[in-house]
């Protein structure tokens, strides 16, 4: 079984998500949010900082999935989210976790089955694959999905690495 953190970056709002994997099958653990609040963006990602550590330390997960940054119409508000992201990133490096990032659109084609998915489809699938009663929130499903994400891929992984490796009494 592995535990895996699934991290949504925001300055304001960072969305966190936690499954356990096991195979092909997840379960959901828990989810939410991190609130940043006052005007200077250094307070803020300390915040983030200290609350990606504080859900690592109540939750122990063994790996991290981050969302990567996608540039937008807004520069600074790219550059805002790198550096949130960075916060998080930096959280999990602290404690030795290993950290994966994907693209928004890999996620959504892992999660979803199309890469221009909207947020409301992002939703409904996290809920439908964790077998949840309702959705959660929006920065909350979208870390949730990073996670699912994350856990998809690299079961894809292994089992490509498990059929690559020789085989015994077969040409290789």
């Amino acid at each position: 079984m592995t535990r895996i953190i699934g991290i949504d970056p925001g300055s304001r709002v960072t969305g966190y998500g936690i499954i356990d994997q096991l195979g092909q099958q997840i379960r959901y653990i828990a989810s939410g949010c991190i609130r940043t609040r006052g005007e200077a963006l250094a307070e803020r990602l300390g915040m983030i900082f200290t609350g990606v550590n504080q859900v690592i330390d109540e939750y122990l997960p063994e790996e991290m999935a981050v969302e990567q940054v996608f540039m937008n119409k807004n520069a600074d508000s790219a550059l805002k989210l790198g550096q949130a992201r960075g916060a998080a990133i930096c959280a999990g490096v602290t404690r030795t976790l290993p950290v994966s990032e994907y693209a928004a659109r890999e996620i959504k084609q892992a999660v979803v089955g199309k890469g221009g998915a909207t947020k409301e489809q992002v939703q409904h699938m996290v809920r439908v694959l964790l077998s949840l009663d309702k959705p959660p929130p929006g920065d909350a499903a979208d870390a949730l999905a990073v996670a699912i994400s994350h856990g998809h891929i690299r079961e894809t992984r292994s089992r490509v690495d498990i059929m690559q490796r020789p085989q015994p009494g077969l040409p290789g």
